[in-house]
């Protein structure tokens, strides 16, 4: 994983296919992207925990990933009492156990900031 200046960039390979995962840290909250084989911009969600559940709002709808995008948004900003801007781009849908690896290194890397 490399760092510098509140950048995190890892790349994972999960039953052969590959992810960046790249997230930016700020001081009231973190950008998140996941992206299949190349960096793009791809559905995306925000979240906002000011109380005991957050707000969340989807600003490009995914086919098939909504709540991939809402639990991984909804879990950061939860924990991080902050804002979570998460966007992700696949070419096929994730698996369970493909979802459940990228959300554990995702909080792995912000819970490690």
């Amino acid at each position: 994983m490399n760092s510098s200046n509140g950048f995190l960039n890892r790349i994972i390979k999960l039953e052969n296919r590959n992810f960046s995962l790249r997230i930016q840290k700020f001081e009231n909250g973190f950008f998140v992207s996941v992206s299949e084989d190349n960096d793009k911009i791809g559905s995306m969600t925000v979240s906002l925990a000011t109380g005991p559940t957050p707000t969340t709002t989807t600003i490009i709808p995914s086919k098939n990933e909504s709540l991939f995008l809402r639990l991984i948004s909804e879990r950061i900003s939860t924990r991080m009492k902050g804002i979570a801007l998460v966007s992700t781009f696949v070419k096929n849908e994730l698996e369970p156990p493909i979802a459940k690896a990228l959300m554990s290194e995702i909080m792995e890397m912000i819970e490690n900031e």
